[in-house]
This record gives structure tokens, sequence and C-alpha cells, in this order.
């Protein structure tokens, strides 16, 4: 139900065309215009899909690093979800923010979308089902969730321009299902997108009103994408909030409503949600905000990584015989340096991240347990270890970074405790420096020839002890300005280091004209990996491997592969991981390989490996959580979100790229394991794949008005979970369909020897088409119910009169 805003009249009405103007936009990168005369604060808005960044990107200010989007729908787990979005709440409130960023509910179209990891599934229904959790979650805590991207950005190349082609009943039933649910949670705001549906840019697209204000009642502020407001056609679109502010699109608002181009009534009704939402988050003077639920974090973290965690395939070696292990051998660049999120404005700073590497030593006390990196995963410079840098002016771990106008004039300076470094709102002087300097003292622990350099969009330079070793300019590759500055390209250069010799570092960027994100600034000074010889890698890990019990390989992606920005080109792990993979198996030692991917990656060694288990981007507590699940502590309790292909050749929905400006959803309904069904290809894993500890015998389905209610007997010797999924079949329709689609699952828990009864809600909507309005075509449908899509032992007809 829309909420009405009569009661804000009043204070509408003491308002100027001028302070109305500047309302509808952000004052700066985060917030948003107090106006004290009507008791109005500061809205404060932050990124967090997961976990809260804050209005300032500085570790100084550590937050939560929850899992990743994909692993939170693995979960299947919609109380899981809702705790998640209250966990963000209190992350938000911890950190002055009212309005999160998230839950990113775009859909996994083609697995090469870059951005993947931020997303929930390729499927609509368990898409929405966890996105409405979220935000229930998130809002029961007092603080606004922004469901995004409003709607089909589904691909990241050339996103802020390409032109999404698609039908109208494609559109209802596969993209704005997820935001419609959203919707009906209550989603207090909804972020538009850059992309252009049908031709029309998202911000100025007749689908912020229809079906978003009109049909579903929608109340709350539509904010822009970041920069996605381009024309003063917005305003009389439904697009509330233009952020970042002042928006240069909107500058001459106040002319445009003096001179007819605007109408003043499209500004009033903005501003009027505006203060609703202020007034739902405790903005507007009299107002009290919801004070979130108390949050363990790292708990929580952990617990949710497991929940995401999928154990793709096992022999039996999992979970491990403690008792009789002496010696493991952990493998991999990511188990050491693992991947606790995707790249992009999602990112976060946390406090301290836990290594599969750490965990697992933890975990097996009495074992002997080695080390091998086996290939590298890492491109590009990292961040030089905080024990390792002392500040120059403290004496304290860190950097001193100090900016200069152009007349070499020092303007401010901080001290700071990473050497990787992003100014995206805060108190640095961006727009008016010159030249960044950055200045530590580096003490090598190991004595040879390190890769000494820097990541960023701006040109550098760095002395060692006074003498300049490097001098260049990246080369920025696309029109992405987000891509170049969340991930800008490496330049590196050889630098010879005594261990235990302390160096004096200063690096020095000139800071260049970036556009749109003019008052930014992304640089890091770090080292780039080893350049050791692959083939020596490998076999270091072959031998490792042939001296354990068990070798456990931890292989994954990296920046350059899932991130904001672009797409991947592949399905590949990065380096030599295949081969890594390969040589340790063959060594005969039961091999357990984790997945630390954020999206589906090929395996094409699975067939040679005791177990897999996927672990995604498992948030600051991942290492905890995989050493959990190997050990047997915790059960695996991922199910597969997304089908996993074998190969790239044999994914049904591939492209990403446009054509001409052009992108064209020509595969309609089908995508995902709906395009697999439809093809007749088998994948490598189907979706809602994933094993446990225990084994299932599964009983009886019945349909008991709009719910389906499934008996299922925990048949093993431990406890166990099963998520019980219903899919729907209709023979004969006289309207295109997938052979099989979603309506519904459960989660389930039980102890051994037990049988439990799954409820899952099935109402008839889930059956319907858009044909013009919602049509349930009258006849029978068949219920599917078991394990996975391509695992249904169980049946129930649903006749529709």
């Amino acid at each position: 139900m829309t909420a009405s805003t009569d009661h804000l009249r009043p204070l509408l009405e003491k308002l100027s065309l001028e302070q109305k103007a500047a309302l509808v936009q952000g004052a700066d990168f985060w917030t948003t215009v107090p106006l004290p005369e009507i008791g109005l604060r500061a809205l404060t808005l932050s990124d967090g899909p997961a976990g809260v960044r804050g209005p300032r990107w500085d570790e100084r200010e550590p937050s939560l690093n929850l899992p990743s989007g994909s692993a939170l729908a693995a979960s299947w787990d919609v109380d899981l979800a809702y705790r998640y979005g209250a966990a963000a709440a209190s992350e938000a409130r911890r950190k002055g923010v009212d309005v999160v960023l998230g839950p990113t509910i775009n859909l996994h179209r083609s697995p090469l979308g870059g951005r993947h990891f931020e997303c929930l599934s390729e499927d609509p229904e368990l898409t929405a089902e966890l996105g409405a959790a979220y935000v229930r979650g998130m809002q029961e805590n007092g603080v606004a969730a922004t469901p995004k991207h409003y709607v089909a950005n589904d691909s990241e190349t050339d996103r802020f321009t390409v032109d999404v082609e698609v039908d109208e009943r494609t559109l209802r039933e596969v993209y704005l299902a997820p935001f419609e649910r959203a919707v009906e949670a209550g989603a207090w705001s909804v972020m538009s997108a850059y992309n252009s549906v049908d031709g029309v840019t998202m911000t100025e697209n007749d689908l912020l009103e229809n079906p978003l204000n009109s049909e579903w009642g929608f109340d709350g502020v539509v904010v822009s994408d970041w920069t996605a407001v381009r024309s003063l056609d917005a305003v009389a679109a439904a697009q509330d909030l233009a952020m970042p502010g002042p928006a240069p699109a909107w500058a001459d608002l106040v002319d445009a409503v003096h001179d007819g181009r605007v109408d003043e009534a499209d500004i009033d009704r903005k501003v009027l949600r505006i203060l609703l939402l202020a007034e739902r988050v405790g903005a507007l003077e009299g107002a009290d905000a919801v004070a979130p639920a108390p949050l363990d974090g790292p708990a929580f973290a952990k617990e949710a990584a497991v929940e995401g965690t999928v154990l793709l395939q096992n022999s039996g070696v999992l979970p491990l015989d403690l008792a009789g292990l002496t010696k493991v051998a952990i493998i991999g660049h990511n188990a050491k340096d693992a991947r606790t999120q995707g790249g992009g404005s999602a990112t976060v700073l946390p406090e301290k991240v836990v290594s599969p590497l750490d965990a697992i030593r933890a975990a097996l006390p009495a074992a002997e347990v080695s080390y091998e990196i086996g290939a590298v995963v890492q491109e590009g410079v990292a961040e030089i270890p905080l024990a390792s840098i002392e500040n120059p002016v403290t004496g304290g771990p860190g950097v001193r970074v100090s900016f200069h106008g152009a007349d070499g004039t020092e303007l401010f300076a901080e001290d700071r405790r990473a050497t990787a470094l992003v100014w995206f709102g805060g108190d640095a002087p961006i727009g008016a420096s010159r030249t960044i300097v950055l200045e530590t003292r580096y003490t090598p622990a190991e004595s040879g020839e390190i890769q000494l350099g820097f990541a960023g969009a701006n040109p550098g330079r760095i002395f060692v002890d006074g003498e300049l070793v490097l001098d260049d300019v990246p080369v920025i590759e696309g029109t992405d300005l987000g891509a170049a500055f969340l991930n800008p390209p490496s330049i590196t250069s050889a630098v010879t280091v005594e261990a235990g010799r302390a160096v004096d570092l200063r690096a020095e960027f000139t800071r260049e004209s970036r556009g749109a994100l003019d008052g930014a600034l992304s640089v890091t000074l770090g080292i780039a990996p080893e350049r050791t010889d692959p083939d020596e890698l490998i076999a270091r890990a072959a031998a490792a491997a042939s001296a354990a019990e068990v070798a456990v390989v931890v292989v994954g992606t990296n920046s350059k592969v899932e991130s904001e920005g672009y797409d991947r080109v592949d399905l590949d792990l990065p380096g030599r991981q295949d081969d890594l993979v390969r040589a340790v198996a063959a060594t005969g030692t039961p091999t357990v390989v984790v997945v630390n991917a954020g999206s589906p990656v090929v395996l094409p060694w699975a067939g040679e490996v005791a177990a897999i288990v996927q672990g995604y981007f498992g948030g600051q507590e991942f290492g905890h959580a995989i050493a959990e699940v190997l050990t047997g502590a915790a059960e695996p309790g991922g199910r597969l979100p997304t089908t996993w292909p074998a190969a790239l050749a044999d994914v049904p929905v591939a492209d990403v790229t446009p054509v001409d400006g052009r992108l064209v959803y020509a595969e309609g309904l089908h995508i995902g394991y709906r395009a697999w069904l439809k093809d007749d290809v088998q994948p490598a894993f189907p979706f809602g794949h994933g094993l446990g500890y225990t084994t299932w015998s599964w009983g009886t389905a019945q349909r008991h008005d709009d719910t389906v209610e499934v008996t299922l007997a925990n048949t093993g010797e431990r406890e166990g979970k099963q998520v019980v999924q219903v899919y729907a079949e209709r023979a004969d329709s006289t309207v295109d369909r997938p052979a099989r689609w979603l309506v519904g699952f459960a989660v389930v828990h039980a102890e051994p020897g037990r049988t439990v009864t799954a409820v899952v809600p099935v109402p008839a909507r889930r059956l319907a088409h858009w044909a013009g309005e919602w049509v349930v075509e009258p006849g029978a449908y068949t219920l599917r119910v078991g394990s996975s899509v391509a695992d249904l032992p169980l049946s129930v007809e649903w006749v529709q009169a």
C-alpha cells in the first residue's frame, strides 16, 4: 500500500524552489542536502550489498565483510537473507548510514557477467524471495534498502550506453519480477540503472512510473546510479534523486521551471518522497530511527559463509578424518590470499580476513601442514603488508599521504594504515590537489628482487632511498571510468632488497581530471608477484602433495576476472591453476579442491579429484567457514544458484557484448537452467545442486491450497540440511514456457533418523504468464519436487480451473 505524504505537505510549502531543486540532487558523493529550517538533516547513502562501507573508503574505519550476493543465494535460506539484511542495517547505523545501496537483484543472464558475484542468482523466483527477505531484514531494523539496478543491468560491457532490447513478457516475468517482490516487501528506495531499455535510458524511462509506481504502488525514492542522470528529461520521469550531487544534468533546474521546460509539480512529488524516506529512517525532526538488533558480526559472517558453501562432489574423502591425519598439503595462491569479495563499488575494508591456510592450520593442530603457492593468480601489484611498513612521521605502522596544490603547497596530510587507498568522498581535497605523495619505510622479510610498482589511473613516480626507479603513465583500456578507477592497470620495476634492511619509499601521483569522478582517486603502492618459473611452482606443489596424506588446493579468480566495470572473456581459471590441479591429482594423493570464485568457472579436471567445494567470495570469515566444512565441524549448506557449465561452448546464453549499441535478449524467458533444458544440454553441475554429509529419503508431496507439503527423512548418521525445491511444468501450453521453472523452495534440517515436513508456498501467481495482465492458463500443471532442477523424485498435479 502506498503511504500518504499529505502530512509532509506543510514542510514542502515552507521550501523555496531553490531549496527543492537542491534537495532532489545530492550535496556530494554520499549525502543529500540538509534543510534544518524544516528539521531535515542530511541523508547518508553508502554502497553495501555485502557489508556497508560508509561515506569514507578508509581502512581506519573498517567494515564487516559479509559473503557476496551469490554466496547468500547459495544458502537458499530466506531466514538467513533476512538476518543478512539486519546485519547490514546494524553496520549501517554503526557507520552513520541511512540508505544502503543494495541488494543487487539483477540476474545471472550469462555466466560471463563480470558482476555476478554481487547479484544473487540466474532465477527470478530465487532472487525475488531472497532479495525481498534482505529488504525486510534491513528496513525492520531502521535502514532503507535500495534494490538495484532497475532494470536489465545484467552485464557490464558498455553499461553506461548499452540499449537492452527485451520483449514485455520477458521483462515482466524474468527481469522485473525480483523488483516487484522487493516493492511488495516495502522497499523504501530503488536504484535506476545506467543502461537503456528499448531505446530509453533508465533514469528517463517510463518503467519508473509503470509498473514501479502506478501498478506496484512503490512510494519510495528512485535513486540514480552514480552519474546516471543524463538530462532534464529525467525530471518528468519518476526519477527522484540524482546522485552524486550537485548533478550537472540538473544544474539549471530552477531556470527550467521558470521557462516552462520543467513542471514544478514533478519536483514537489520528488521532494515529498525524499521527506517520507527521511521520516522512515529518522532523519526528519520528530521521527525516531529504529534501533537495529545487536550483531556479532564475525559469527554471522562465518555462519553465512558456511550456509553458502556448496559441496559439488565428494568421493568420501570429506569430511576429513581428523584422527588419522598427520600430514596435509595446502596449495594455491588463494589459500593464502583469499578473495573474500569481488571488485568494484561493493568493496568494503574489513578489519581482519581469515585465510583458508590459517584456518585449516588452526583446525588441524596435531597435523603437519605445509604450504605451496602452486600457481600465481594475482595480477598486478598488491598492497604492502602493514607489518612491514613504517610511517616516517609517526613512527607507527603505515604510510604518510600528503596532498599538494599546483604550486607545490601542501594542502592536507593524513596518516593511513594501508598502501592501497581510495578517496571517494571524505575530507581529502582531491579536486584541489595536483600531486598526491605517499611516503613510508619498508623493511623486506626476504632478500632478492621484488617487482615494486603502482596501480592507478594517473601518472606516477616511485623513489627508493631517493633514487627514481619508476616513472610511467598508465594506459587505460576502454571507456568505463568506474573500471579505471576501481581496477586500474599496474606498472612495476625490478628492485633489489635485503632482508631486514629498511628502504624509504616515496610515490608521487599527478592527478588528472576524470570527468564525473574528478573528485575521486584510487592509488596503490605495492609489490607484484614473484616471477618464478611456473613449472617450478607446480613441481614444488606436486612434491608437497606427494609427501602428504591429503592435498587441499584452493583455486580461484582475481580482480581482473570478476569485477564491476567489465565482463569476463571466458570461464577459465586464471594462470596455470588447471595445470596445477592436474599435477597434484596425478600424485595419487587424495585431492580436495576449494573454488574461491563468485560465479561459475570451468573445472576440466573435475573427474580427477576426490572432492570439490565451491566457497564463493565468502567474506572475512571465509577461511574459518572452509575449515569447518572440510573437517566436518559444519555441514556444507549451499546449493547452486547458477548452472555450472563444463565448457563455455555449452552455455546456451553467453552473449554480453552489444552490437551497434544494442544487446538483444533474443532468448526471451529461457535463461539459466531454463535455457539448458530448452537446448537439452547437460551442464557440469545443475541449478540447485549441492551435496551434504548425510543421506535423505524422499517421501511424499501433497498440495494443500496454495502450498505444497513435502515429507523427507534423514537416513544418514549425522544432522543435515536439505533444500526442498519445487518446479512447475505445463504440458501442451498455449504459450511459450520454460520446460520447467522454479515456483518455490524451503530449507529443512533434521537429526539422523528423523522425518520432517517442508511447507512450500506456491501461490497461483507463480504459474501465471504476462499477456498485458497476469493470466493463469487453465488446465493441469505438474509440480515436481526434489533437490535440484535435475533431481526431482516427487510430483503432484495442480489443476487450475
